[in-house]
């Protein structure tokens, strides 16, 4: 079995463009990514704003608005706290 000997100065040049390679691929996907991020920003404020509301409340706050609006009313049906309402 033959074998190639290898010097330490084959061994750090290799190391060394091995590191530049590595440098080189994390710059192209850092790039990619900012990009990739910028173009989607819209949906993601989007998306957050949406989280934001359900968080804070918005949603029980309009359910609670929306009964009290229509206790005045015959009710058709009842599902938990909620009603279905005759106008």
């Amino acid at each position: 079995m033959a074998s190639t000997a290898r010097t330490a100065q084959d061994v750090r040049r290799d190391i060394a463009r091995e590191r530049e390679e590595l440098a080189d691929a994390v710059d192209e996907l850092r790039g990619d990514l900012a990009s990739d991020i910028r173009s989607k920003l819209p949906v993601a404020a989007a998306g957050a704003a949406s989280v934001g509301f359900v968080l804070a409340g918005g949603i029980g706050a309009t359910m609670r608005y929306l009964a009290r609006r229509g206790r005045e009313r015959d009710e058709k049906a009842r599902v938990g706290r909620f009603r279905i309402l005759r106008r």
